[in-house]
């Protein structure tokens, strides 16, 4: 990390890690002392108190970087957004795909119960992984048969949840780069699916587990697609704690559950249709630089996050001055050693935050040889990336 990013990543990195520990401990209390006698209650509190730190990467997003998240769709799905469960799928097109969503969600007024379907190493993520876990987020090893138990449990645990919650899925199990791409039309070609041009082949078996378990308790599935204009450049985490803005579009389609086909195998089908017309928005995306076919909606940039941060942030100073002020920490070399390797620590925590981010250190698509072009569509699904 340059010296100049350090600059300005190392501060933010000190709030979000002092604040983020706080909501962490309180959230532990939580978890030991309210959720045993009622779930509910602990649920409604938990959401309360993660967004207080899910805020503060939003208000990186809204007033810190400037970044614009331009949403187009309907009247009636920006009315309902946040006032129903819904499933949501999207394609995985840049590193900040999971934040685009959290700023969706906290305009739609759902941002603590807003859950996803992660890869499992992530819940070990300093506070923020942590955070995750006591929010019932749902963390797979991206193998079906070690994470089909896990996943319908935590789909079922979902039946009696209180309040409005959206639960993210990137079907295509991984984020988009050029190489997997490559390697997702060269799978295609030899299987005769509809070779992609802008999307992945998505992996259907979660997406059929999440509609077969969801299905009576959650009324819709906002189908998003997320697009970069040609203008913008693509954002980045770093470029996000840099202060430097981009553009975001994000078309998003409603689809009653009730309306989906009653198979298993149909469900997978419906999934892969819905992709192969993703692939088509994109192309017309690229070629006008803006979804067309949708109204522009004007979702505002609430000013909560704002408040927040500020709020954090006096707490933090006034806190860590008291505590310099008690212990006398910077008035011997060791309290300055000591002091110094807080600042390391927290250095190393968010280049590996940033690194973790970033798409090309995803975990590759694979390609596996043409056999029986049913069989290797499910064998592909089964995988589970």
């Amino acid at each position: 990390m340059a010296v100049a990013a350090a600059a300005v990543v190392v501060p933010l990195g000190l709030l979000f890690f002092a604040s983020g520990l706080v909501v962490n401990l309180i959230q532990a209390i939580c978890y030991v002392l309210v959720r045993p006698l009622s779930k509910n209650l602990y649920r409604r509190v938990n959401r309360v108190v993660a967004e207080l730190l899910w805020l503060e990467l939003v208000w990186i997003i809204d007033w810190w970087a400037g970044l614009k998240v331009q949403v187009f769709t309907d009247s009636e799905t920006l009315r309902l957004m946040g006032k129903e469960h819904a499933l949501v799928i999207c394609n995985h097109k840049s590193d900040i795909d999971w934040l685009v969503g959290w700023v969706l969600a906290q305009r739609s007024g759902c941002l603590g119960s807003t859950l996803a379907v992660m890869k499992k190493s992530s819940k070990l993520l300093p506070v923020i992984g942590w955070s995750m876990w006591f929010s019932e987020y749902l963390f797979l090893e991206r193998s079906w048969a070690k994470d089909e138990n896990t996943l319908k449990s935590g789909l079922q645990r979902l039946s009696d949840y209180p309040l409005p919650f959206w639960l993210a899925l990137f079907v295509e199990g991984t984020r988009f780069t050029q190489a997997k791409l490559l390697a997702a039309q060269e799978y295609a070609a030899s299987t005769g699916y509809p070779v992609p041009r802008n999307t992945l082949i998505p992996r259907t078996k979660g997406f059929v587990a999440a509609v077969s378990h969801m299905r009576s308790f959650v009324p819709a599935i906002y189908d998003m697609t997320v697009a970069i204009p040609k203008s913008s450049p693509a954002p980045t985490m770093l470029r996000l704690f840099k202060g430097q803005p981009s553009v975001v579009h994000v078309h998003i389609e409603r689809h009653l559950m009730k309306e989906l086909p009653e198979t298993d195998e149909s469900v997978a089908q419906w999934c892969r249709d819905i992709f192969v017309a993703k692939d088509a928005l994109l192309d017309k995306h690229i070629a006008e630089d803006t979804f067309s076919d949708q109204e522009l909606q004007d979702t505002g940039r609430p000013i909560k996050s704002l408040v927040v941060v500020i709020s954090w942030a006096c707490l933090v100073i006034a806190g860590s001055i008291k505590f310099l002020q008690w212990s006398s920490l910077l008035s011997s070399w060791k309290g300055v050693a000591f002091s110094s390797c807080a600042l390391a620590i927290v250095t190393a925590l968010m280049h590996f935050l940033i690194r973790f981010s970033q798409s090309e250190r995803s975990t590759p698509a694979k390609v596996v040889p043409a056999k029986k072009k049913t069989e290797q569509l499910e064998e592909s699904n089964d995988k589970q990336h």
